[in-house]
């Protein structure tokens, strides 16, 4: 099966959106329903009007099976380095164990040595134990632990 991970369209949008509304695990609130659509297609304009922030799609026979966002984050820490950060990473249920997760991580790798990062790093739901072990087969480590504050 071909993969072929490139910059996500306006045109993709739906299908992002309706991957992300199967995931039960998630709890983002994340909707298929065309009337949400508006709120989906605001955030990918605010994503793509950023320089440093990418989202990205992989394709399989014309559609889209799988996505992931990207971030370029530059600190002082590490003499200035910059890192690499990948979010909102997922297949698509029918897909996974396919490659389809593989080629989307080492295309993130790449555009981050791409960018001159220091590293490349991802958080995961603390409950995808199956996606902690499929990014420390792809060389990640469980370096750091995350916290977050719910504003809304």
């Amino acid at each position: 099966m071909a993969v072929e991970v490139r910059p996500a369209e306006r045109g993709d949008v739906a299908a992002i959106a309706a991957m992300f509304a199967q995931d039960a695990l998630s709890g983002h609130g994340d909707s298929a329903d065309p009337a949400d659509l508006a709120d989906y297609l605001a955030a990918f304009d605010r994503i793509t009007d950023s320089p440093n922030s990418w989202l990205f799609v992989a394709v399989c026979s014309g559609e889209v099976v799988g996505t992931f966002q990207t971030t370029l984050i530059t600190s002082l820490t590490g003499k200035g380095s910059s890192s690499l950060t990948i979010g909102a990473v997922h297949t698509r249920s029918d897909r996974r164990g396919q490659g389809v997760g593989r080629k989307m991580i080492s295309h993130a790798i790449a555009q981050g040595r791409g960018h001159g990062a220091r590293l490349v790093q991802l958080m995961s739901n603390a409950t995808r134990q199956e996606a902690h072990r499929f990014y420390e087969r792809l060389g990640f480590s469980p370096s750091h632990l995350g916290f977050k504050l719910k504003l809304r």
